[in-house]
């Protein structure tokens, strides 16, 4: 059954030796191991990534269509003017696309292979006003320095680059300098650094980066669990304190609620997860009421959001004080801050003609409802520079957009001056 994995199929026999006994010393882990990231991490599967002004979708055949905000050349065609409409990647014909991520004027996209191509600002550390040099590459180009690691994720945080080998091991760029998580950084730095501490020897089957801090599930032969590394301002270590964490820290509250996660998703400021018996937890920041509890307030450990109980989530996203949740029927829920328009809600204006509403609790998105389909991956951005749009990807690769569209991340044109969509709309790209 091992074999069947595309991950797996390649290994060379002592490459599966050394996993088996990352592991736990059997291929029944294996399996879960290589089930488990294909589950939460949409691995050859299509896509669509709502990144920071610009956007990125992978078809399921692996083509790579990118539009939006273009000006440190992130959208991958030799040129740094902004696409309205999806355009493919044409350097990229004959590769397979089976990853993508989207940062602040930088994308990554990973091939089937392994290799790892970016492209956009020339820099795996500080995105946004940092220190990093006027060098931009326009189209895609192998990242040397990975060449010799199987990578199948990456993810880009403000003030640093994440990647997770096929083996499950994680590696930095960019980090900081002598343990300074996510505070001192160093732009130039294009070498991999494994992640140190309690992961070394725990296969990990999913990362997702912070404004400045990662999470990483971790695949225990006991069970899944998180640990989470960086900054801990607001509590979003979800360790019950605001203190940094300079090595890969358990977060023990999953265990007191009795859930195993299965997917999970980091904001600029706040966390979710999704556990295997469809239950979300939320913390960090609660701003806007994105933790979905009904108030503002912060959360330093993992919390259940009781407004879901009655609902069985399959995955979540998060964005900047923004949170979405898809489940198990395909219903898309979200709170958060109504900025931009980008949870869907298309709320009435008010006495004072303001249209963005937050929301404290989590909400149907019932303009998703009419699309009558099952939505299977939601996206948006995260970031705090960027007003944020909304991705809604259907089981039979309809794509459809909703929120801030002003440099055409959004995939279509606007008209009369608009600079955002309050319902979603279809864009004209087939991901199947």
């Amino acid at each position: 059954m091992c074999q069947k994995r595309a991950i797996f199929k390649p290994m060379a026999p002592e490459e599966r030796q050394d996993l088996k006994q990352r592991c736990g010393g059997s291929w029944k882990l294996v399996l879960r191991f290589l089930l488990a990231g294909e589950a939460c991490c949409r691995r050859e599967r299509s896509q669509a990534i709502a990144g920071p002004g610009h956007s990125i979708a992978v078809t399921s055949n692996g083509a790579v269509y990118s539009f939006g905000s273009n000006s440190s050349g992130q959208l991958g065609h030799g040129t740094t003017e902004e696409e309205w409409r999806p355009r493919q990647i044409r350097s990229l014909r004959g590769i397979r696309i089976i990853q993508a991520a989207a940062g602040p004027g930088r994308t990554m996209l990973i091939s089937d292979a392994g290799r790892v191509y970016a492209f956009g600002k020339d820099s795996f550390g500080e995105a946004e006003y940092g220190a990093q040099g006027s060098k931009m590459v326009t189209t895609p180009q192998l990242v040397e320095s990975l060449k010799n690691i199987f990578v199948v994720q990456a993810v880009i945080g403000n003030f640093f680059t994440a990647v997770l080998s096929r083996e499950g091991r994680v590696y930095t760029f960019s980090w900081g300098n002598d343990g300074r998580i996510g505070h001192q950084t160093e732009p130039n730095d294009v070498e991999p650094h494994p992640l140190l501490g309690a992961l070394e020897n725990i296969p990990v089957v999913q990362i997702a980066a912070g404004y400045c801090y990662l999470l990483a599930l971790a695949c225990h032969p006991s069970g899944m669990s998180v640990y989470s590394v960086g900054c801990g301002l607001g509590g979003k270590l979800g360790h019950g304190s605001r203190t940094d964490e300079k090595y890969p820290r358990l977060i023990e509250q999953f265990q007191l609620l009795n859930l195993q996660p299965m997917v999970v998703a980091a904001g600029a400021w706040h966390a979710a997860v999704v556990g295997r018996d469809g239950r979300v937890c939320t913390w960090g920041w609660g701003r806007y009421g994105c933790l979905g509890h009904g108030n503002e307030e912060c959360e330093s450990v993992p919390k259940v959001v009781e407004a879901l109980s009655k609902v069985k989530a399959v995955n979540v996203a998060t964005g900047d004080y923004t949170t979405f949740v898809v489940s198990d029927e395909g219903d898309v829920y979200s709170f958060g801050c109504g900025e931009s328009a980008s949870l869907g809600h298309n709320a009435a204006a008010d006495e004072q003609g303001n249209r963005h509403v937050n929301v404290l609790s989590p909400e149907l998105v019932t303009s998703l409802k009419e699309v009558k389909e099952r939505v299977v991956q939601i996206s948006l951005t995260n970031s705090i520079y960027w007003n944020a749009h909304t991705f809604a990807l259907t089981e039979s690769g309809k794509l459809y957009a909703f929120g801030a569209g002003d440099k055409g991340q959004l995939g279509m044109e606007l008209v009369n001056n608009q600079s955002e969509r309050g319902n979603p709309e279809r864009v004209d790209v087939d991901l199947r």
